[in-house]
């Protein structure tokens, strides 16, 4: 008799411990983002003209 009580109070324990699944994760939650190289100002900078005049003249 005392063994049954000892296991249900080690499985009451067990059950207050876990008992209740976690909540569940969103997909959305986990993925991050971010761009694979930062924007450089530079690029967008490029002017024909300067060129043809630089190396050209």
């Amino acid at each position: 008799m005392r063994e049954e009580e000892q296991l249900d109070g080690t499985e009451a324990g067990r059950r207050a411990r876990f008992g209740a699944l976690p909540e569940r994760v969103r997909p959305q939650d986990l993925v991050e983002e971010r761009p694979a190289t930062p924007r450089d100002p530079a690029r967008d900078a490029y002017d024909p003209d300067e060129w043809m005049v630089r190396y050209c003249l």
